[in-house]
């Protein structure tokens, strides 16, 4: 097969797992994060030539899972208030934390899921408690997780 039949067939692969080519992805941790390719390797945990072969297509996936957490940590740590103000020192904080995370993947437990706690600060700052409260009672029936997502924003608050 000729290196960009390969290159369309893994972009596509990735479209399927990732949700969308990992190029993408890495690009706004790149720019979100102010770091090089490189430096952001190094916070994955992955060489730079590999990232670089994952992001052009060339290859297909992240074969390490811990590396596929981390990077979706770093994707988490961007909608956290202060990493999100972009002040140099949240995001030094933030690759710090996610390049000596030491996460674990098994069939039990995916240390990425469930942390939905750094989007209540975003929702609060685009609706106030009475705004969440009809959104979650209009999706309640269709939408029911999102319903939630939004009543925990609003229990959070509270608190």
């Amino acid at each position: 097969m000729e290196d960009h039949k390969i290159v369309q067939r893994n972009l596509a692969l990735q479209r399927e797992w990732y949700g969308e080519p990992l190029g993408d992805r890495v690009r706004r941790l790149v720019v979100a994060f102010n770091v090089s390719q490189a430096q952001l390797a190094d916070v994955l945990g992955i060489s730079a030539p590999m990232l670089s072969q994952v992001m052009s297509g060339r290859r297909a996936k992240i074969g390490n899972p811990s590396v596929l957490a981390r990077m979706i940590m770093l994707e988490r740590k961007i909608l956290t208030p202060d990493v999100a103000t972009g002040a140099p020192e949240a995001l030094q904080r933030a690759l710090d934390d996610v390049r000596e995370s030491k996460p674990t993947v098994s069939r039990d437990s995916l240390p990425v899921n469930g942390d939905e706690s750094v989007a209540y600060p975003v929702l609060r700052r685009v609706a106030d408690r009475l705004e969440l409260q009809q959104a979650a009672d209009l999706l309640h029936e269709d939408f029911p997780a999102i319903a939630e997502l939004f009543r925990r924003a609003i229990r959070a608050a509270s608190r």
